[in-house]
């Protein structure tokens, strides 16, 4: 039993490594750029030129 003690204390600091590497793939993936251009550009949308679900271009 103490071997399957000492796995699980190996396995689960790794595990925890490979899942962090893999949110920051995703969130500075080439993927999620466009959407963070998108929520960034909203900031400077005034709320009379923008239609309900359009999201404004880059200036």
């Amino acid at each position: 039993m103490e071997i399957l003690s000492d796995l699980r204390g190996m396995l689960t600091p790794a595990l925890g490594i490979v899942l962090f590497l893999g949110i920051l793939k995703w969130a500075y993936g080439k993927k999620s750029k466009k959407g963070y251009e998108e929520a960034a550009a909203l900031v400077f949308a005034d709320d009379d030129d923008m239609e309900p679900g359009r999201v404004p271009r880059s200036r």
